[in-house]
């Protein structure tokens, strides 16, 4: 959380470094594709993580390559996405305390250059998919639409939290399918406890805007629970918890998964139990903390490889 000279309090970061070692006027795009702010990279990221760690396990030589590989894809995917995002989102992100200082709504760029912007970050993305077998990037491409209508989604429904869920977990299977050229039920458990795992962190995140969300119009599962968010909250997390304890099982990793998995078990209890729902840095930091909450499920299936 920031406070910005023109629009009060904002989760814009200026002073990150990915944003003061760019060229002033490459700083909005850097904005746009909200480069500050990489934990959404992160959170997009590590479902492919997951499922290339299962499908390539214990070749760890293989495994780093495609982490690279699906960075790279992660950091351009992530920026379309928030661009494409903005551009449908920007008159009501300009009626949103914590959103009018992004670059559209602000002024900073214009329609005609986050179009241009958001072209040239899917031209990277679409790259990579030459690296990909073809099953794998019929997989990739299986997911364009769940992006293209996730920002409708908030006005139609009180839980655009799914189809993200839905979208920004579907690297649990391209993943797997990149590295064996198949899909097994394991990694559709990942991708099932992913989805669960995105209601509780988006939920949090959407806490942040509930007032304006309300003046505005904006729908969302956080504006849905807010009489009894902690019980919606456990609800998601033991789903999580059990599908991922599903995958495991149906991958017969050792128990060195399972202990781990515990540990995320705990993570998730201290989210729950310490939110604090009307509180917005609280709520930011909760939301973050699930990058995380990532990276162990990857440890959790390289021990259940090792043990």
């Amino acid at each position: 959380m920031s406070a910005d000279r023109t629009t009060g309090y904002t989760d814009i970061n200026r002073q990150h470094w990915t944003l003061r070692y760019l060229p002033p006027w490459m700083r909005p795009y850097g904005r746009l594709a909200r480069w500050d702010r990489p934990i959404g990279i992160w959170l997009l990221l590590m479902p492919c993580w997951w499922s290339v760690t299962l499908g390539a396990a214990p070749d760890w030589l293989r495994i780093a390559g495609w982490m690279a590989i699906f960075a790279l894809g992660a950091l351009a995917a992530r920026g379309a996405g928030c661009t494409w995002n903005d551009i449908v989102d920007r008159k009501v992100d300009a009626r949103v305390e914590r959103t009018r200082g992004r670059p559209l709504p602000s002024g900073e760029l214009k329609l005609r250059q986050a179009v241009v912007w958001m072209a040239l970050q899917s031209l990277v993305g679409a790259a990579i998919l030459f690296k990909f077998n073809k099953f794998a990037g019929a997989v990739t491409l299986a997911s364009i639409g769940l992006v293209l209508i996730y920002p409708t989604m908030k006005r139609i429904t009180s839980w655009p939290q799914v189809v993200l869920g839905l979208a920004f977990n579907w690297g649990a299977l391209v993943g797997y399918a990149a590295v064996t050229g198949t899909l097994s039920w394991a990694t559709v458990a990942l991708y099932v406890g992913g989805v669960a795992w995105t209601m509780v962190y988006d939920t949090i995140y959407a806490m942040q805007d509930q007032r304006d969300d309300a003046v505005v119009g904006v729908l969302s599962t956080a504006r849905r629970f807010a009489a009894a968010p902690r019980s919606w909250l456990t609800l998601f997390a033991v789903l999580a918890v059990a599908a991922w304890a599903a995958a495991g099982l149906l991958a017969r990793l050792g128990p060195g998964y399972f202990i781990v998995l515990a540990a995320i078990a705990a993570h998730f209890a201290w989210q729950v139990v310490f939110l604090k729902p009307h509180d917005p840095a609280d709520c930011l930091a909760k939301f973050k903390a699930n990058g995380w909450l990532g990276l162990l499920l990857v440890v959790a299936i390289v021990a259940g490889h090792l043990a």
